[in-house]
């Protein structure tokens, strides 16, 4: 069962229809789906609600590893595999989020089965999901690995590409020690000799879905590895590719802390300052961005409700993750000035509650520009002040509505 209820008709993004980010774009030369295991009870989590939808910032942890395959334009396809009950939840966060690439499949017992519903939701004809192509290569992460970038997605693909099977590792944390029967040390392994097998792992579609067909009850009910599968089944050895420290996965509930620390300090490295086409707007915005340069990145763009412009542009694509509508207060403000200004705060408020489900924030910032030079820089600065913190903290609350400084 498959996206049942989901539009067949739905926008399929093209690949190389995203903007280009700081130089890091990505070609590739071959279609490409991804399958995430999402149908795990989350027992060691010490909850009844799975770690899958634990809430992380305000929206479900699945979300946020959704969107982190959302940024890369070349994957064009993404099934999500759940358990019959968190059927239909997961298709409410697709709607919710607005994750147009995903599909929702009802999964199996164990991991090794509910990976290979997501592999035949790629090539079995059903209803409801008409949309779904086979890919040459596919990628399988976990759910609950939030942290996955382009690079090594890239990396696992590209290698998956060329030998068959590719899969991230990293260097063993603690050494692995075998016990006896009685429960005393048999012997440990040699830690620089052995790695961790991570996700993302990466496999040309036919290779993974052949090792699937053919492997035993017994593989798909105890085994957990997909790279041995490949292996084992069809003789491919998988290219190991070092990848990054963050390819942890959520287990514990304290996990759930740390990623959240980690997901703020990350999106709060950069922000665009969006000022009004009056001189004043863009001179404070000037100003403003002196002052919050100092601990972050930052942009300047004037504003436009234009599809094309620069400013919509640098939202749609996420570019930013914190933007910062800048207002003025002008004494003797004319009517027809008057309405122009309440137009641009009715839209500025809109578009932060329809980007709030993307995990961008928009906050609106007025400062009054008849003040004197010196009263001007002391409320930027306090603007730059509140803004910071809001940002650091990934305040939702007051997306939207005008701060005054």
């Amino acid at each position: 069962m498959a996206g049942a209820g989901r539009d067949s008709q739905r926008h399929r993004p093209l690949v190389g229809d995203r903007n280009e980010q700081a130089g890091q774009r990505r070609e590739v030369d071959f279609s490409v789906a991804a399958v995430l295991p999402a149908s795990g009870c989350g027992e060691r989590m010490g909850s009844t609600t799975p770690k899958q939808f634990c809430p992380l910032l305000q929206r479900p942890l699945i979300s946020l590893t959704l969107e982190a395959f959302e940024r890369v334009h070349w994957i064009t396809e993404v099934v999500v595999v759940v358990s019959q009950q968190n059927f239909e939840l997961m298709n409410s966060v697709i709607d919710r989020y607005s994750h147009s690439r995903a599909t929702v499949v009802v999964g199996g017992l164990t991991r090794h089965q509910s990976i290979f519903n997501g592999l035949k939701a790629l090539v079995e004809n059903r209803p409801h999901q008409s949309w779904l192509e086979k890919p040459e290569v596919v990628i399988i992460h976990d759910a609950v690995r939030p942290f996955v970038e382009e690079d090594i997605l890239y990396r696992v693909a590209s290698a998956a590409n060329k030998h068959g099977a590719a899969g991230a590792i990293r260097p063993l944390i603690s050494t692995v020690v075998a016990t006896n029967p009685e429960g005393y040390l048999d012997h440990s392994l040699e830690r620089s000799k052995y790695r961790a097998s991570e996700m993302p792992q990466a496999f040309t579609f036919d290779v993974i879905y052949r090792a699937y067909e053919q492997c035993t009850d017994y593989d798909l009910e105890h085994g957990t590895e997909c790279l041995h599968l490949a292996l084992q089944y069809c003789g491919i050895s998988a290219k190991l590719i070092d990848g990054p420290p963050d390819l942890w996965k959520v287990t514990y509930k304290r996990d759930l802390y740390a990623a959240e620390s980690i997901i703020k300090e990350s999106l709060s490295k950069s922000v665009c300052i969006i000022a009004g086409m009056q001189e004043g707007q863009i001179q404070l915005g000037i100003l403003l961005q002196e002052d919050l340069q100092l601990v972050m990145k930052v942009d300047l763009l004037k504003w436009s409700l234009s599809k094309e412009s620069s400013c919509v542009q640098a939202i749609t694509s996420k570019q930013h993750y914190n933007f910062i509508y800048i207002n003025v207060h002008l004494n003797n403000m004319e009517a027809s000035s008057f309405s122009v200004w309440m137009d641009d705060f009715t839209h500025i408020k809109q578009l932060a509650k329809e980007a709030s489900r993307k995990n961008i924030l928009i906050y609106s910032l007025l400062i009054n520009s008849t003040q004197s030079t010196d009263k001007i820089h002391e409320s930027v600065k306090q603007g730059a002040s509140i803004i910071e913190s809001l940002i650091k903290q990934r305040s939702p609350a007051l997306i939207g509505q005008l701060l005054v400084v």
